[in-house]
């Protein structure tokens, strides 16, 4: 007798008693009435302080084929390491409890797994054939973030952060207890830990409706997505690369950090702040990573070349958005963001001779061990 294979559908929740079994009740109805394999719902409530908890006991006591359980602690990617290292289905995956992927794409999502072709697979906004409703502001971060990804780590898949993901058990329990983010860059990690072990990736073009009510904060995920970036970046190629790559990160990572702050803000303050982050995380980068510097020695001088190539920054970004506002006063948010990025970009062309010239001098006069 040949057993069914079995699929863990886990659906991560923070303070989410208003949709809960509203969404619930629709997942399990299109599983036992047109999906194929046996599956099983688990809520993951990720430390809601609502009525999260109560809504989820009771689906997991009246619904047939839904479980619940609870974790302490904050962190998406919290929740789904918890429950996918516990599941010992065949395929674990999860979805956003605001089903914003049509459900039609889960079979397509979780058979290239079951039939082995793959080990992971994602639904991607990004691909040719999804189709995707949502607001242009966060499909031009979308698509600077997975740019970012592509430039920087060499990802080959197309969209790291669609909340729609499924992984063989095996692989994932072997995978998970190395992801060391437990927050939103959870996915991305995961995803280039498979790419460097070269599991095969398979990716599912997704119809999508963006959420209104995201819970999704994008400064404080754009500066944690960065943050991982970087870590997963630390190891790289040539100087030239190397030098290159955080050049063009820092140049994306001020389009995103600009268009997070400017709902916020006025331009000349979005300009200045997105301008300082990546002034400052540049030259830690160019330091660490680009010319292997560590320790404090000559950190200040280092510093000062950063913040002389960050008021060389200002001045053409300062000059870019007047220009912007004179001539299309009425301009939308990403034509500014354009038309400052272009700026910045040749800023940075700017701070690559500077801070080139600037750091091969000094380290020819520094010790040899780098202190």
């Amino acid at each position: 007798m040949v057993r069914e294979p079995t699929v863990e559908i886990v659906v991560p929740v923070y303070n989410e008693e208003r949709d809960l079994e509203r969404s619930v009740r629709r997942l399990r109805a299109y599983l036992d009435a047109r999906f194929p394999f046996h599956a099983t719902v688990t809520i993951a409530d990720n430390a809601s302080t609502d009525g999260t908890q109560a809504t989820g006991e009771r689906l997991a006591q009246t619904v047939p084929g839904v479980g619940y359980m609870r974790i302490s602690e904050l962190g998406r990617g919290r929740a789904l390491a918890a429950a996918w290292l516990l599941s010992r289905a065949e395929v674990v995956a999860y979805m956003d409890i605001d089903l914003s992927t049509d459900l039609d794409a889960l079979l397509p999502l979780v058979a290239p797994l079951i039939s082995g072709h793959s080990d992971v697979a994602i639904g991607s906004r990004l691909s040719s054939g999804a189709r995707v409703r949502r607001g242009m502001k966060r499909e031009l971060i979308s698509r600077c973030y997975n740019a970012l990804l592509r430039l920087t780590l060499g990802a080959r898949f197309k969209d790291a952060q669609c909340g729609f993901k499924a992984v063989r058990g095996a692989t994932a329990r072997r995978l998970l207890p190395r992801v060391e983010n437990r927050q939103w860059f959870f996915d991305t990690e995961l995803l280039m830990l498979a790419q460097r072990e070269g599991l095969r990736i398979h990716e599912v073009p997704v119809d999508w409706t963006d959420d209104p009510d995201s819970r999704v904060r994008l400064l404080p995920t754009a500066l944690e997505d960065l943050r991982g970036v970087w870590r997963l970046m630390r190891a790289g190629p040539s100087r030239l690369v190397r030098f290159a790559t955080v050049g063009i990160a820092s140049t994306l990572a001020y389009g995103l950090i600009y268009l997070a702050m400017r709902e916020l803000a006025a331009p000349w303050l979005a300009n200045i702040v997105a301008l300082v982050i990546t002034a400052i995380a540049n030259t830690a980068a160019n330091r660490h990573f680009t010319f292997g510097v560590q320790g404090r020695q000559g950190a200040a001088a280092d510093y000062a070349a950063g913040m002389t190539a960050f008021l060389v920054a200002l001045a053409m970004t300062t000059a870019a958005s007047e220009a912007v506002r004179t001539l299309v006063p009425t301009a939308p948010h990403i034509v500014e963001v354009a038309a400052l990025t272009a700026a910045n970009l040749i800023a940075t062309m700017c701070r690559y001779i500077m801070f080139r010239g600037w750091m091969d001098a000094r380290l020819q006069v520094m010790p040899a061990d780098g202190a």
